[in-house]
């Protein structure tokens, strides 16, 4: 999930260095939200690992 992050941020920066930056804007917003979303499912997962065997 952190790759498709990472693809998006590299779609805007490209899409920056070319002036379209209403799509830029657009591909950094999901880029965020991804990020965001990856986090935290890793961190729910690591808490998850974590718990003892019952």
């Amino acid at each position: 999930m952190f790759s498709w992050a990472i693809t998006f941020f590299i779609i805007a920066l490209i899409a920056g260095v070319f002036g379209f930056f209403g799509i830029a804007a657009s591909a950094v917003g999901i880029a965020k939200i991804i990020f965001l979303v990856a986090l935290v499912m890793a961190i729910i997962s690591f808490a998850m690992g974590r718990r003892p065997a019952a």
